[in-house]
Formats: C-alpha cells, structure tokens, sequence
C-alpha cells in the first residue's frame, strides 16, 4: 500500500506533538514531570514516614549499613533489582516460546525470591532521604509491591496449571514492575537518590597546593571551616602541626560535616549519621557508600595550604 508523503509529514507531525506533551520544556512541564512534582510536594502519605523510617533504623547498625551497599562503594539496591527485572523478562520471553513452562515458572520463582532482600535495601536507603524524595519512595515502593502480588498470582497460577492466568498477570507484573523502575530512575537521575554528592569536588580544583589560611585561624581539637577555591571544606586540627581536611558536604546527602561530632579520629555527620576517618575520608559507617574527598595538608611560613591526592585528579 502507497503512503503519501502528505500522511507521512500528518504522522511525524502528531508523533512530535505527543513527544512536546511528554517531555518538559521552558514554558510548562510535561504531563510525566507535572505528576512527579504533584507526588513530590503531596503530604498525603506523610503519616506513613515516621513509623517506617523509625521500624528501619531499629535494625542493628552493621545489618543497615550492609543493606545500604557501604561496603560495595555504591548503593546495593540498584544492583539488586537487577535479579527480579531480569528474571521476569526473561520469563515474559519464555511464555511466547512453546514447551517453556516449566523454566518459566522457576525464573518467577526465583524474581520473588530476590525482590525481598531488594525490595529490603531499598527500604533502608528510603529512611535516609529528603521528604520529596521520600513521597516518591513511597510510590515507587507501592507499585514494586503491587507487581511482586501480580507475581505471586502469576506463580500460584502456573503451579495450579493455569497456564493462560499465569501468564496473563505475569505480563501484568512486567508492565507494573517497569513503572515502578522508572519511578526508581526519577529518584536516581532527577532527585540525585543515592547520589555521591561530593564528586564534584575534584573537577572543581587545579593540581597542585591552595591556600587555606593561617594556621592560628584553626584552634587544636575543635572543627572548623574554610574554603577551597569556593570548595567548603572541614579542617580539623589534631596536633600543634596537623591538620585533617576533608571536603565539608556530605558525599550521602550534602549535610554540613563541620557541624558533626568528631571522635576517635572520625567526624559523623549530623544528618544522616554516616561517619568518615579523618585521616584519608574512609566512610567507616552509612549510609554513605562513598569515601568523602580527603586533601593532604601542609604548614608554610605559618600558613595552611592542601591540595587533593594526584590520583584524584587523574582524568
């Protein structure tokens, strides 16, 4: 059948009509971002925040942190979903396929089995957020709950040998659990969720030594601020001629780690509690993942002056 260059410029013109209404521009919005802001500023599910964040934060330090991802360098959550989704798509392909349904069945089985201890990372990384991103959360959460029931349909079908139903609602919790992962990347990509807050620090500076301050202006043993080249850092002076300096921005959150408490060669962050060693930033507890930026510290002619590690500037 002909297509007239006429329909042709008729389709490509509804089609970039549909992309203008979807995605955000300098005038308005798009219809996707304006409900995310709608979730964002929403306090109907406030209620729900402090007894979950509460229930989260009862679980024993070490077992938070591990959940967190601490000990991984980055967030454990994202790496995790990645079993669910990718067992249920492949299960989604082996339902087109005949002869398939038994493996099918084992790979739902085994998605459900690995999106509790996700599903649990991704509670506690929730507990640490801002209420914005905590609003989203929670939906995210709701629909990734509401596919793994679609799921547990899905399984209890097929062991029933209802093979149409099972496929039906396993289909059903592909489409579910894919709104959900977008959701996930909003929290990501748009809220900076699970973000290293403190990456920019090395792309803000030059090689080589910056000046600080004078050494008097950083009494012994009491935390202090200054900056680098607008870089706002934590200056800690521990002896007459040592000075531990790491960048003042918690790399979880952003919060002000000049206004935490320092103890046993460490500073704890007064928002979230993520603790770091002053001696080379090393993030000792979460829910930070990242080590915080450290700089090396040197007294000239009674002033300060630090500069990052080389390898921190290696591109």
């Amino acid at each position: 059948m002909a297509v007239s260059r006429g329909s042709l410029f008729s389709g490509s013109q509804v089609f970039s009509g549909l992309l203008r209404d979807l995605v955000a521009s300098p005038e308005r919005p798009g219809p996707v971002l304006s409900a995310m802001d709608r979730v964002e500023g929403s306090r109907r599910a406030d209620p729900l925040i402090p007894p979950l964040r509460g229930a989260v934060r009862a679980m024993p330090a070490g077992f938070r942190d591990a959940l967190h991802g601490t000990w991984l360098g980055h967030p454990a959550h994202p790496a995790m979903v990645q079993i669910p989704i990718g067992t249920w798509m492949s299960a989604a392909v082996l339902d087109l396929l005949p002869g398939r349904r038994r493996a099918a069945g084992l790979l739902v089985a085994a998605g459900l089995t690995a999106a509790a201890p996700a599903a649990l990372a991704g509670l506690a990384d929730w507990a640490e957020l801002r209420k914005p991103q905590m609003r989203v959360g929670l939906v995210h959460a709701a629909t990734n709950v509401a596919a793994v029931a679609m799921y547990t349909a899905s399984l209890s079908a097929r062991l029933r040998g209802r093979r149409m139903a099972g496929r039906g609602w396993g289909y059903a919790g592909l489409a579910t659990v894919s709104l959900g992962g977008a959701l996930g990347g909003h929290l990501a990509y748009r809220q900076a969720a699970g973000a290293n807050h403190a990456d920019q620090v090395a792309a803000a500076l030059e090689p080589g030594w910056h000046p600080l301050g004078a050494l008097d202006d950083f009494p012994i043993g009491t935390p202090a601020t200054a900056t680098v080249l607008d870089v706002p850092v934590l200056v800690f002076r521990e002896t007459a001629d040592t000075l531990r300096v790491l960048a003042d921005r918690c790399n979880h959150m952003g919060g002000p780690l000049s206004e935490g408490e320092v103890a046993e060669g460490c500073v704890r962050c007064p928002w979230h509690g993520s603790t770091f060693r002053l001696t080379d930033g090393w993030n000792v507890t979460g829910p930070a993942t990242a080590p915080q930026p450290a700089f090396e510290a040197r007294v000239v002619d009674g002033r300060v002056e630090v500069r990052l590690p080389a390898e921190d500037k290696e591109t």
